[in-house]
């Protein structure tokens, strides 16, 4: 009798690793590793055979790695006939057309790139196969890129001129250091616009900063971003007034159909950088869509805005050099303004090799729950039916699922804490007799309890 099944084939349309090996290319090994380590899965390079017949066997489970397969014409002919059963990305953009009727995974958050029909596009809205995501793996990674464009601009001490001029004995502290005046971050208002993973990590950091925080979220997330010590701003407006920087962190949100584009497209408007301070910097590590391009050159040519600092995807056909991609907008800006605008091609979140490994391993992990036990793993959009749904994030990343804190609880960790919270309340009790032995204890208590909790990722809100 013939076998009516086959291997279920996943297609890896991106680096799943950005080490690189003896020949200096980009090493895959790691998540390679992980793959072979899973029974029933095994790891090719390059494009899956011809010969498909019969149906995908969950048990046996073949990843095929193509990271260099990325122009819309390249991927249409990789996978034509329905080729793959189930697809990995990051940031390679996948046409309508590409059919993946299992599931597919985007490393990473943002889900705009994941086109194909199978799963509705990028929103996820519809089709037969689940989109998943990765949120949190790449989270701290853009926060910190994020943190590393703002140290360019504020404070603004020029480190290569004054280390060239010490170098050639040129400066003297006492007569030159005047005319090199500087501004610290603590006081400045910073202006978080999204309270997602991402967003959190980014105000977390200018709390660590003592910078004034202002968050814009959903009425929702109120209590909660004022609970971790910020201000919760009702409008994009409101978070902006007199802010001295700018971070955006909303995704493009739901198609708008009657402007045809996604409904945050141009969010940040010259409403939004008129009322931040003069001279103040403007950070889009989101997509390049979320900024109105022309309102922004408006105010670098007022002043309004000093620095402006965008990472963006940028495409380059290779036939015509023809540039396309959310960045395309900015590009005209640099005539006039290149000297306060710094272009960066979408790499924060994706080019930190320890991230991309993590991320790879669990979509690795997502695509196979998908396929062995119909469990859509952090689903965005619809959730076909036959499918139950779950979500994880890394610890301290973002909301607290119930499940994490009821087993923290349950564990070790709970008695830690509880014998903590003994502690403290014994110390409390005996703070009426203030001096210096109980104070001096009570005051260890709540650092040791925030340590803990930190230690625990018991930070932020309560997943609901």
């Amino acid at each position: 009798m013939t076998d009516m099944t086959r291997p279920t084939r996943v297609l890896i349309a991106d680096l799943i690793g950005l080490a690189f090996d003896a020949d200096g290319q980009p090493d895959p090994s790691e998540a390679r590793a992980y793959i072979e380590g899973i029974e029933g899965c095994s790891f090719h390079f390059g494009p899956a055979p011809e010969t498909r017949e019969g149906r995908a066997d969950p048990a046996r489970v073949e990843f095929y790695y193509c990271p260099n397969v990325s122009t819309r014409e390249e991927l249409l002919s990789l996978c034509a006939g329905n080729a793959y059963d189930a697809l990995i990305a990051a940031a390679t953009f996948i046409p309508t057309e590409c059919q993946f009727d299992l599931g597919g995974v985007r490393i990473g958050a943002g889900t705009g790139n994941m086109g194909s029909e199978s799963w509705g596009g990028g929103n996820g809205l519809g089709g037969v196969a689940p989109l998943m995501n990765t949120p949190g793996i790449n989270s701290r990674a853009t926060a910190q890129m994020v943190w590393k464009a703002l140290m360019t601009a504020i404070p603004d001490l020029p480190f290569d001129t004054l280390h060239d001029r010490v170098a050639k004995g040129t400066f003297d502290t006492g007569r030159h250091l005047r005319d090199f005046p500087t501004s610290k971050l603590e006081g400045q208002k910073l202006a978080v616009i999204g309270y997602g993973n991402i967003g959190r990590e980014v105000a977390k950091l200018g709390k660590a900063f003592n910078m004034d925080v202002s968050i814009y979220a959903r009425p929702r997330h109120k209590a909660w971003i004022e609970t971790e010590g910020f201000t919760y701003a009702a409008t994009i407006e409101e978070a902006a007034a007199s802010a001295n920087a700018l971070s955006v962190h909303l995704g493009l949100g739901p198609m708008d159909t009657d402007r045809g584009v996604p409904a945050n497209t141009g969010l940040i408007n010259a409403n939004v950088l008129s009322v931040m301070a003069p001279g103040a910097v403007l950070i889009n590590f989101d997509r390049g869509e979320l900024v109105d391009a022309t309102a922004l050159g408006a105010a670098l040519a007022s002043g309004q805005i000093g620095q402006a600092i965008i990472d963006a995807d940028v495409f380059v056909s290779e036939e015509t050099g023809a540039v396309t991609g959310p960045m395309a907008p900015y590009l005209p800006l640099l005539e006039k303004h290149e000297d306060k605008l710094c272009l960066l091609p979408h790499a924060a979140a994706d080019t930190d090799h320890p991230t991309r490994v993590a991320g790879a391993k669990q979509a690795v992990d997502q695509i196979l729950s998908v396929i062995r036990e119909r469990v859509a793993v952090n689903a965005v959009g619809d959730l076909p039916d036959g499918f139950t749904g779950r979500s994880i994030v890394p610890a301290g990343v973002g909301a607290i699922p119930l499940e994490r804190f009821v087993s923290i609880l349950e564990t070790s960790g709970g008695e830690a804490l509880k014998s903590l919270v003994s502690d403290l309340h014994t110390n409390l009790e005996r703070f009426s007799a203030l001096d210096a032995e109980t104070a001096s204890g009570l005051m260890g208590d709540l650092n040791r309890l925030r340590s803990l909790m930190n230690a625990l990722g018991l930070e932020g809100p309560m997943k609901t």
